[in-house]
């Protein structure tokens, strides 16, 4: 599996087949359509991907909902409902929930490449450390277990988080040849 850290957005993955929408309960976030990684998917995505988020919601923390990719360029978005670190005690719990409900969906859907946020490490206050090592400890045991995954590219948003990312990624001894 390689393994990509990329400052970029999320929204403009065209060699990605999916990309993760990363939402609250009601997928989108906040109280509108705006912040973090929901604003640029909804805005590229078109107003069908809203029409399909009202039709699943409440999405409940830590479960994950498949959608065709609408306008974007990618064939699905994977929608992971997570929490908000500086409200909820068990936050890091659901962020790992909802990790898994997405390898779920990707090995489901036999997904061979997936952009996916640093989920949680804006507005929902994860600290970019304890998220890297969760994406870490997920991708050492499905690279070990088995996937249908080929291609991961994390895409984040400051040059601070892909240290992070790269520098956890490494200490879990993945192939370091795959991190670019």
């Amino acid at each position: 599996m390689r393994i990509d850290v990329s400052i970029t957005d999320i929204a403009h993955q065209a060699d990605m087949q999916a990309v993760v929408h990363a939402v609250n309960p009601f997928m989108r976030a906040g109280t509108g359509i705006g912040s973090g990684v929901a604003g640029p998917i909804h805005e590229a995505a078109g107003p069908q991907l809203k029409e399909f988020c009202d039709q699943h919601t409440p999405l409940a923390y830590g479960n994950a909902v498949l959608s065709p990719g609408f306008n974007l360029v990618n064939s699905y978005i994977i929608h992971a409902s997570i929490a908000p670190f500086h409200t909820e005690p068990d936050a890091l719990l659901i962020l790992a929930n909802a990790l898994e409900s997405i390898m779920m969906i990707v090995n489901h859907q036999q997904i061979e490449s997936l952009a996916i946020p640093a989920m949680a490490t804006g507005t929902l206050a994860c600290p970019p450390n304890h998220c890297a090592s969760l994406f870490a400890q997920f991708f050492a045991y499905y690279k070990n277990e088995g996937t249908s995954l080929k291609h991961v590219r994390v895409c984040v948003q400051t040059q601070g988080i892909q240290r992070v990312f790269l520098q956890t990624l490494a200490g879990y001894q993945l192939n370091q040849e795959a991190f670019i």
